[in-house]
């Protein structure tokens, strides 16, 4: 005998804030009469945390730190990451008979945090691009002079505005091939005996191409990818952050790196 269970609720995009009721049915599909000994409905809200290959067999102490740790009556929004994962589950477990197998199905929903009541207040950043700027560059002899000036209107950002500014190449020696925007995830998790830190890009847009003329205000505009981020996040065992690179490809394969934190909020 064929028999479907499902949960289907009445939001349509699963979506949910704190104090507000989930709410949907149960629905059972049969041909013929179906004996049952009750039916059972559970909600439950867990952080997974899993660490990255490098970091696994470091600190014997992460073993304990990752397991998964309740949030069903915590603040937290739902998020999908690489090595963070916070999920809310219902599931519906109907028990049945010896002879006829119980049947359970599982149905994730959505929780966004509550936005904040205070206004944030836009924090821009100015910043200059030079061979002597650059951080992590071991040979900055060896490289083509360049300037580059530019401002981001805000470093604290609103989820549902985009990251706006504007960027201008004032001299080059080299050609440039391409100026991107690339949006990283900082994911940490781990314990006071220390910490696995993974950055994982998860948005590359391309604000210009080929070789562009001097002095030209680009604009700066990014659209963050809603399946992918979450506000900034800081807790005993794991942290969430997010920041972005300004990223500037020349022809002789040269790739400049500027990058900056974000703060991410919902309002």
């Amino acid at each position: 005998m064929s028999v479907t269970l499902d949960i289907r609720l009445k939001r349509a995009n699963k979506v949910y804030h704190e104090g507000e009721v989930v709410a949907g049915v149960i629905l059972l599909v049969c041909k013929e009469p179906l004996q049952h000994h009750g039916i059972s409905l559970n909600l439950e809200g867990l952080v997974n945390l899993q660490l990255s290959s490098k970091s696994v067999g470091v600190f014997e102490a992460f073993y304990n730190s990752v397991k998964p740790i309740q949030l069903i009556s915590s603040n937290i929004e739902t998020y999908h990451g690489v090595f963070v994962n916070i999920q809310y589950t219902l599931r519906c477990d109907m028990k049945r008979s010896l002879l006829a197998k119980d049947l359970s199905r599982s149905c994730e929903f959505i929780v966004h945090s509550q936005p904040q009541k205070a206004k944030v207040v836009p924090t821009p950043v100015n910043f200059t691009i030079t061979p002597d700027t650059l951080q992590n560059s071991r040979e900055r002899s060896a490289l083509p002079k360049f300037l580059v000036r530019g401002k981001l209107d805000a470093t604290n950002c609103v989820i549902s505005q985009p990251l706006t500014g504007e960027l201008v190449v004032e001299n080059s020696d080299v050609p440039i091939k391409s100026i991107e925007l690339q949006l990283v995830r900082v994911e940490t998790c781990g314990c006071a005996e220390g910490y696995a830190r993974d950055a994982t890009e998860i948005q590359n847009i391309q604000i210009a191409e080929g070789d562009v003329c001097h002095g030209l205000p680009i604009p700066i505009y990014m659209v963050f990818p809603r399946l992918f981020i979450c506000p900034t996040l800081e807790t005993t065992n794991f942290k969430v952050e997010f920041e972005v690179n300004v990223v500037m490809v020349l022809h002789d394969d040269h790739l400049i790196t500027e990058n900056f934190p974000l703060k991410l909020c919902r309002v």
